[in-house]
C-alpha cells in the first residue's frame, strides 16, 4: 500500500494534477522563507562581506608560478614587507599556472622590495623560458574605481526593477507585480547573504551574476504567473473552485518544468565550476559560477513556494477575488451542513425504526404465548366426539 501511495504522489507530480498544497500551505512556506531572510540578514549584518580589490582598492601582484608555492610566497611576503597579504592565489595549472596576492595599496618602494624578494625567492620566467623580474606584474586599484563599480551596479539594478515591474504591471496585473518585485528583492537577500554566510569574494562577477540570476527569476515566476493566469480566466463567474486552488493548480502544473529548467542551468554552471577551479583556477570563473549555482536554486524556490502563495493572499485580502473567496466558502459551508443535516436524520430515523421494531418485538411474542393450550387442559378430537 506503501508503495501505491509513493508511485501515486510521483505520477500526480509529474503529470502535474496536485501532488503538493502549496497555496494552502503558504504561512508553513511564509515561515521558511522569513527563516532563510533572517538568517542571510544576520550574516550580513554580523559577518559582512568579503569585498575583493575591485571594490576595497590596493595592489595585484601576479607572475608565473613555477614551483612556487602558497605558503612560500606569503612568507616571502611577509619578510619583505613586514605584514602580510590580504589573499595569495593560484591561477590555472601546469605551466601556464601564475601566482595572484591581492594585498593593500603598496608605494613604489613596497613594489620595489616586493619584486626583489619574489626574483631573489622564486626566479619567474618570462615567456621565453628566461628568468626575468619583468615577469612580475603589478597594478593599483583605487578605491574610487571600485565606489563607480558598486554605484553603477545599483543604479543597474534599480532601472533593471523598473523595468521588469512596467513589464509584469503591464503584462499581467498589478498583484503580479509586486509579488514578482518581492521574490527578486528575496533572492537578491538571500545570495547576498549566501555570499556573507560563506566568505565568497565579492568581486565585479559577482555584480553580474546577481543580474543574470535576476532575469532567471523573473523568467520563472512569468512562466508560473502565465499558468496561473490562464487557470483563473473567468473564475469570478464560478462557483466550484477558488482563485486559491486554480493558482495553486498553476503551480503544480508549472513545477516539473521548474525543476527541469533549474537542472538544466545547474549542469553547465556545475562544469563551469570543474573547469575554472580545478582545471584553469580562473577566479572570475569561478565567482561567476558560485553566484549563477545559488541564484539558480534561490530563485526556483521564489517563483514556486513565495511568489504565487504571496500572489494568492494579495488577492484574498481585498477586492472581487476575496469577495468570490468568501462566497465560495460560504457556499461549501452550507452544502456541508445540509449534507450533515442530512446525515443527522437518517441516522435519526434508522434509530426509530430500530426502536419501534424493538418494541414490537415483545408484544408479538406475548400474543403468541396466549393462544396455545393451558396446562392441565383435557386434549379435544375425534376420540372425545359422540
Amino acid at each position: 500500500m506503501q508503495r501505491a501511495h509513493a508511485r501515486g504522489f510521483f505520477s500526480r507530480l509529474y503529470t502535474g494534477t496536485g501532488a503538493i498544497d502549496v497555496i494552502g500551505n503558504r504561512r508553513r512556506w511564509y515561515l521558511i522563507t522569513g527563516v532563510i531572510v533572517l538568517i542571510a540578514l544576520a550574516s550580513m549584518a554580523i559577518r559582512g562581506f568579503n569585498f575583493g580589490i575591485d571594490f576595497e582598492g590596493g595592489s595585484q601582484i601576479q607572475f608565473p608560478a613555477g614551483s612556487a608555492t602558497t605558503e612560500q610566497v606569503e612568507q616571502t611576503y611577509s619578510d619583505a614587507l613586514g605584514f602580510g597579504p590580504e589573499s595569495v592565489q593560484t591561477v590555472g595549472t601546469g605551466g601556464s599556472a601564475t601566482v595572484l596576492i591581492r594585498s593593500e595599496a603598496l608605494d613604489a618602494n613596497q613594489v620595489d622590495a616586493l619584486s626583489s624578494a619574489l626574483y631573489e625567492e622564486f626566479k619567474p620566467e618570462d615567456s621565453s623560458g628566461t628568468p626575468s623580474r619583468a615577469a612580475i606584474s603589478v597594478s593599483d586599484v583605487s578605491e574610487t574605481w571600485g565606489g563607480q563599480i558598486t554605484r553603477k551596479a545599483l543604479i543597474a539594478l534599480a532601472v533593471f526593477l523598473v523595468i521588469v515591474s512596467i513589464y509584469i504591471a503591464v503584462r499581467f496585473e498589478r498583484d503580479m507585480a509586486l509579488a514578482a518585485l518581492a521574490a527578486l528583492v528575496f533572492d537578491v537577500a538571500v545570495t547576498a547573504g549566501v555570499y556573507s554566510l560563506v566568505g565568497f569574494e565579492v568581486t565585479p562577477a559577482t555584480v553580474i551574476g546577481i543580474l543574470t540570476i535576476l532575469g532567471f527569476s523573473l523568467y520563472d515566476s512569468v512562466v508560473v504567473f502565465d499558468k496561473v493566469e490562464e487557470n483563473t480566466r473567468g473564475i469570478l463567474h464560478l462557483n466550484r473552485r477558488t482563485y486559491g486552488e486554480q493558482a495553486n493548480l498553476a503551480v503544480n502544473q508549472t513545477l516539473m518544468r521548474s525543476i527541469n529548467t533549474a537542472l538544466i542551468g545547474i549542469l553547465p554552471v556545475a562544469g563551469l565550476m570543474v573547469i575554472a577551479v580545478w582545471l584553469l583556477g580562473v577566479g572570475t570563473l569561478k565567482d561567476l559560477a558560485l553566484v549563477q549555482l545559488v541564484g539558480l536554486l534561490v530563485g526556483t524556490y521564489s517563483s514556486i513556494f513565495f511568489a504565487t502563495p504571496l500572489l494568492v493572499s494579495l488577492k484574498e485580502r481585498w477586492g472581487p477575488v476575496a469577495a468570490h473567496t468568501r462566497k465560495v466558502q460560504a457556499k461549501r459551508a452550507a452544502a456541508a451542513a445540509a449534507r450533515v443535516g442530512a446525515a443527522a436524520e437518517r441516522r435519526a430515523g434508522t434509530a426509530t425504526a430500530r426502536s419501534a421494531a424493538q418494541e414490537a418485538e415483545p408484544r408479538r411474542a406475548r400474543s403468541g404465548a396466549g393462544s396455545g393450550p393451558r396446562a392441565g387442559a383435557r386434549p379435544t378430537g375425534k376420540r372425545n366426539r359422540r
